[in-house]
């Protein structure tokens, strides 16, 4: 989805703080509760495990709530989105809830009758078999399609109009696009296409190599 969760490969972020090799799992132990509690959310409001969906929720997060709540704050923005999203919860139960547990006496919103997805995996896992032959080789030049995207998508825009060479075929794989939106699986073959920093960022660019893996979708003959 294109806005501000699509920060990849973008600049003005500052540098990036490597991780410490001492540095535990969470910093905080709310921030294991906050990590149980979204993994737990996601499966009552999907019904089962739906990463997709979940990386949704997180992508229509407000700026601020997106930005400013941290790496498990977010985590917790988007599994309340979810709990909403699917009439779990009510919009405003978490806020009424938290200001009575501060005895602030609010009326909390009555609970809604749940409308979650009738929708299931049809294996474990992401991967899955196809019958079709790839669409393309080991070597072979493609282009990332140039595209706006209005909903849920593992195509980063930094990439996107941009030409690489296919490294590796991978195994099938499940689309995001259609699984975030419960709208079917739609597996399709996966590639690693290796991208020149160069022709992603300019001549002024460190000069390095990176590899992404995109759904045939994605590509396109240049």
């Amino acid at each position: 989805m294109d806005g501000i969760a699509d920060m990849g490969g973008t600049r003005g972020w500052g540098p990036v703080r490597p991780p410490r090799r001492d540095e535990p799992v969470f910093e905080e132990p709310w921030q294991g509760r906050a990590f149980a509690l979204a993994i737990l959310s996601s499966r009552i409001a999907c019904g089962g495990i739906n990463p997709d969906a979940f990386r949704h929720a997180q992508e229509r997060l407000g700026r601020a709530a997106y930005l400013d709540d941290g790496y498990y704050g977010r985590w917790l923005n988007a599994a309340e989105l979810m709990l909403t999203d699917s009439a779990v919860l009510a919009p405003g139960a978490i806020e009424a809830r938290a200001r009575n547990l501060r005895d602030e006496g609010v009326e909390e919103p009555p609970t809604p009758e749940p409308a979650r997805p009738d929708y299931a995996p049809t294996a474990e896992g992401s991967l899955r078999t196809v019958d079709t032959t790839p669409a393309f080789t080991v070597g072979g030049r493609v282009r990332a399609k140039h595209m706006s995207v209005p909903g849920h998508t593992r195509l980063p825009g930094y990439v996107r109009g941009h030409t690489g060479v296919v490294e590796v075929i991978q195994p099938a794989a499940v689309l995001p696009d259609t699984n975030a939106h419960f709208q079917g699986e739609n597996p399709q073959h996966v590639y690693s296409v290796r991208f020149d920093s160069h022709e992603l960022w300019g001549t002024d660019a460190e000069p390095f190599t990176l590899i992404l893996e995109m759904y045939e979708t994605y590509l396109e003959t240049p």
